[in-house]
């Protein structure tokens, strides 16, 4: 080997890093990458292949990459072609200081970390996902799936042909979780190449739109997208995967650095846009409001309605408007008369009303009619349902006694909520619940009791205890599964006790109630739901005489007719219905003049089209 063919000590040094051996390799490397990112271009020299002042459309927004911009003028130019209800991001800027100087009022620095997972060292789980798999967007319902998702956590959403348009694209990427079972896509994330986009030198690539259904019942649906993405740009021979978080999303955070991203210092800017108003305002004091306060106390924010909270953590808050101001607690305002209070306070008089207006009720007997009486309504509807007469949140309820043994417990526990105990027949199906505002349907959605799914490891009461914990999490802690009477009674009838290992995939109820605050599910079904059950819901609401309530019914299908109306609920949680506008119907309600113009318009020329359609007096 000729001196010129020996490897000199810095070839050596090369090889040494490659096999991690290098001690400063390391450093430099993390040097390198989390260092402010400077222009792609600098001096005017132009890499190969990359664009300039490049902008990439994702539907719900545009992310302006500042590293291919030399100057802040034309980044803020583009942020300024941001269009009405999106979200334009400036990611990877340099000097923050100096590009909020060029428009202080325009765009403000958005509070969130970046954090960075390096591709070439991350390891894929060996785990597979357990009820659910990953895969990528394959049809327009994959499209209005993620749309629901995103109404569901407060994103922005985009428009369906958008996601489909895109479905092949190289540059986008669109990952979703289907159930198994059911077939319903319950999680989404969103990657971007940065090589494909716009010919980035570093190989790099980015996640955004992470959301999983708060109705999910699987757990690990959003770590094992995230590894989905990393895996596949991985394959692809992407250096690192970044992503954007807020920096007071601890969960968030917490899964992130568990997959082994890192922080790294790059900074995102945004525009002062009405999406964006809580970043940089810094909010209201809203401490201690739940999530149903907080939907309506948000809204109202939004039309420019004054908020002043009285009780955050009873909800109860004041909206000012025009002169005319109207105290709240939730969705219960002063609208609502005590007299349509005190008839959904009490289950008995509620069913005598919407009974007489023409609604199905149920049979029904006091718990006190003696026990003959009680034991030959048994006989005859064989199944029936023990509740206390006035209540809510499903407290002290019993469903599917078939024994007189087990109707007396019930009624025993009941009465520990109410002194009068209803017994009712049991109408089986599905649990429908409908928001009726101001005599209209607004949302309809189909609400599921608990369940868990078994991995042949965990005890039972250690499967509801997760399941507990993730619906709390989901719901801002409104939604837990109790372990009482009508747990184990469920749990019971089917064979089980609370110790015992669930077999692996099998799937469990553990209570016949579905009500949210006991670990229920709520599903939307406002665009499917029959016609006779809409009926059905304005009239009791009349019969009631009431502006806000939430019907329940059970149903065989919210597609068919037939139902038993169940009660009325004057306090019904909006919060519960996104994406359905049930917010914006209640603001409209209390404020009409603070309803957008357009749809004040809209609702003007419906009304006047169905006084024209009225029969006139003269005929």
């Amino acid at each position: 080997m000729s001196d010129d063919e020996k490897p000199t000590q810095n070839d050596q040094r090369q090889r040494e890093g490659r096999k991690g051996n290098d001690p400063y390799g390391h450093r430099l490397k993390r040097l390198r990458q989390q260092g402010l990112k400077p222009p792609i271009n600098q001096h005017g020299s132009k890499s190969s292949g990359t664009e300039e002042n490049f902008v990439l459309d994702c539907g719900w927004g545009r992310l302006a990459f500042a590293q291919t911009f030399e100057k802040s003028e034309a980044l803020v130019s583009a942020l300024r072609e941001e269009r009405g209800d999106t979200r334009d991001i400036a990611v990877y800027v340099r000097d923050p200081h100096v590009l909020l100087a060029t428009a202080p009022h325009e765009v403000f620095l958005d509070p969130s970390h970046t954090y960075r997972l390096d591709l070439t060292t991350y390891r894929s789980s060996k785990t597979p996902p357990k009820g659910y798999f990953i895969r990528r967007l394959t049809s327009q319902a994959d499209a209005d799936a993620i749309n629901r998702i995103y109404a569901s956590r407060s994103m922005v959403q985009m428009a369906p042909d958008f996601f489909w348009s895109k479905r092949d694209a190289r540059i986008l990427t669109y990952f979703v979780a289907e159930d198994e079972i059911t077939g319903d896509v319950v999680g989404t994330v969103t990657g971007v190449d940065h090589a494909r986009a716009f010919g980035d030198p570093e190989r790099g690539s980015s996640l955004w739109c992470l959301a999983v259904d708060p109705q999910a019942r699987h757990p690990g649906i959003g770590e094992a997208l995230v590894r989905r993405l990393a895996e596949f740009y991985q394959a692809r021979e992407a250096a690192f995967l970044d992503l954007s978080v807020l920096h007071d999303n601890e969960g968030a955070i917490k899964l992130y650095e568990k997959l082994g991203f890192r922080r790294v210092s790059f900074f995102s800017v945004k525009r002062k846009n009405q999406i964006n108003e809580k970043l940089f305002t810094g909010g209201e004091a809203d401490e201690g409001l739940n999530p149903y306060a907080m939907i309506i106390v948000r809204e109202a924010r939004r039309r420019g309605i004054h908020v002043e909270i009285i009780d955050a953590e009873g909800g109860f808050f004041r909206l000012t408007h025009g002169g005319v101001s109207i105290r709240c607690r939730e969705s219960l305002s002063e609208l609502t008369t005590a007299v349509a209070m005190s008839i959904c306070d009490d289950k008995t008089v509620t069913r005598r009303m919407v009974e007489n207006a023409g609604v199905v009720v149920p049979g029904q007997i006091n718990a006190d009619a003696g026990e003959d009486a009680v034991s030959a309504f048994l006989r005859k509807h064989r199944m029936v349902v023990v509740k206390p007469s006035r209540g809510e949140q499903g407290r002290g309820i019993s469903i599917g006694l078939t024994s007189m043994e087990e109707v007396k417990a019930a009624v025993e526990e009941a009465r520990q909520h109410c002194d009068t105990v209803l017994i009712e027949q049991m109408f089986e199906g599905t649990d429908l619940r409908l928001i009726v505002i101001n005599f209209k349907l607004v949302a309809a959605a189909v609400r599921l009791p608990p369940k868990v799914i078994g991995d042949g490891k965990l005890t039972i009461s250690e499967l509801i205890a997760a399941q507990s914990r993730r619906r709390e999490a989901a719901t801002g802690g409104e939604s837990k599964i109790p372990v009482d009477a009508e747990t184990t009674r469920t749990l019971a009838a089917a064979g089980y006790e609370l110790d015992d290992v669930l077999p692996k995939g099998e799937e469990l109820l553990v209570r016949k109630t579905a009500n949210l605050h006991t670990g229920g599910t709520i599903h939307d079904v406002t665009d499917t739901v029959h016609p006779v059950l809409v009926d059905a819901a304005v009239k009791a609401a009349r019969s009631i005489d009431i502006p806000v309530c939430g019907i329940d019914l059970m149903v065989t299908s919210p597609r068919s007719p037939e139902y038993a109306f169940i009660e009325a609920n004057e306090r019904p949680g909006l919060a519960n219905h996104e994406p359905q506008p049930t917010a914006e119907r209640f603001i409209d309600l209390l404020f009409p003049l603070s309803m957008p113009h357009a749809v004040r318009r809209a609702l003007q020329n419906q009304l006047h089209t169905g006084r024209q359609d009225e029969p006139s007096d003269d005929r």
